[in-house]
């Protein structure tokens, strides 16, 4: 059993040290904010790109007129187009690129805004950013992108708006007489980073329906306390992640993604993943880089690093806590075994930046790989779905039914 002497005296040193800047309030709150449903948000249609000399522009349709705001980024260069909350119905077969645009992407960023990021293959200056109103009250969205020197790109970067400091957040105390575990359940991506997207199916959705379907389950058994980071298409960006899950005090992280290897379809089957400074293998070592990349997805310029002021008690949290990460992976991964196929070598870590937490144990489960067409068409499948769900829910039973017998063994051998 964790200390809780342990874990309320980190919580307490941690309120001192600066958590990772988002450039967002703190992400505590993002479980209690509550999106429009989004056939309320204007609707974009009708996307166009085309390339005219050294001008590439992008034009969408909009069922509204609304306000834009527009700059550019360096490393990696990009043009990153800020609108309110909107509802992209965009063909999967629009023309992406054009010229020294290598595509786009969009979907919604916060609660109240969404964004298209724009990647550059050339440097490029804006133009022309705006909205027009056209016959019927109508919007067309126009971005004209000029091609530039890396030096005038450069000086355009360097007038992009500063994200502000992010504030500590006091993490909130459970209910009094709260006995349920907390479980936090985190589908990978959503909003504006996909993830995986293969044959016109994104990887967000796909984790989305089965954290869903898992947190479901869960409340059905009673005992558990659920908390989704995300239960919505929307972006949450990994420092937010990590302190939702803080901010609730988990029991535990579970963090859910479905892979996808372009040079490799044959390969397939669940892994679960803990972490380590030190990667197991170079393809876990590439997952992680790959997933620690997802708040560049969405236009953010985020670090890792947190300040740590509580010296020795965080590092006894961290031990402690990576004891009770392997006793629950390893557990995963024998229920997940006795249900769906699973990758040849099923238990591995990396560097996660989302696996982080000090104080709460935190694994990462890649469902399979979307390339694989075996993969694909099973992820998408309820009766899949149902099984791996529900060796996921045995594993966090037997979690703490061990949990639970080894604080009665405790208590007997000091009597």
């Amino acid at each position: 059993m964790r200390s809780r002497a342990l874990r309320c005296a980190l919580a307490a040193a941690c309120l001192l040290a600066t958590v990772p800047a988002t450039g967002f309030p703190p992400a505590v709150a993002e479980t209690k904010i509550e999106l429009r449903p989004q056939n309320e948000y204007p609707v974009a249609t009708d996307a166009r790109i085309e390339q005219s000399g050294e001008t590439v522009r992008l034009t969408m349709m909009l069922s509204s007129s609304v306000a834009v705001e527009t700059w550019v980024q360096a490393a990696p260069d990009r043009v990153i187009v800020e609108l309110p909350s909107t509802n992209f119905q965009i063909q999967p077969s629009a023309k992406r690129s054009a010229g020294f645009v290598s595509g786009y992407r969009f979907g919604l960023f916060t609660a109240d805004k969404a964004r298209i990021i724009i990647d550059l293959s050339h440097p490029a200056v804006i133009a022309r950013a705006d909205v027009k109103t056209v016959r019927g009250g109508f919007g067309q969205l126009t971005i004209e992108l000029k091609k530039a020197t890396r030096t005038d790109f450069l000086a355009e970067a360097s007038k992009a708006p500063k994200p502000a400091p992010a504030v500590p957040a006091t993490a909130p105390a459970k209910a009094a007489g709260e006995t349920r575990r907390t479980i936090v359940i985190d589908p990978g991506h959503g909003g504006i980073d996909p993830g995986a997207t293969v044959a016109s199916i994104a990887e967000k959705a796909v984790v989305l329906a089965f954290g869903k379907a898992l947190k479901e389950q869960l409340e059905a058994y009673g005992g558990y306390r659920v908390v989704m980071t995300r239960d919505d298409d929307r972006f949450v960006s990994l420092g937010d992640r990590v302190q939702i899950g803080r901010g609730e005090q988990a029991d535990l992280f579970i963090s859910i993604h479905a892979d996808s290897l372009t040079q490799a379809q044959e390969v397939r089957g669940a892994t679960v993943y803990t972490r380590s400074e030190r990667a197991t293998d170079a393809e876990a070592a590439r997952l992680a880089a790959k997933e620690n990349e997802a708040d560049a997805a969405a236009g953010l310029e985020t670090s890792e690093e947190v300040q740590d002021v509580a010296g020795i008690l965080m590092d006894l949290a961290r031990r402690e806590t990576r004891t009770f990460t392997g006793v629950f992976a390893r557990n995963l991964v024998e229920k997940l075994g006795g249900s769906i196929k699973m990758h040849k070598i099923p238990l591995r870590s990396a560097r996660f930046w989302v696996l982080s937490a000090p104080d709460v144990p935190s694994v990462l489960i890649e469902l399979g790989y979307m390339s694989s067409p075996k993969d694909a068409e099973l992820l998408n499948s309820p009766e899949w779905r149902s099984k791996a769900v529900t060796a996921v829910s045995a594993a966090i039973g037997d979690y703490f039914a061990r949990e639970r017998a080894s604080v009665g063994k405790a208590a007997e051998s000091r009597n």
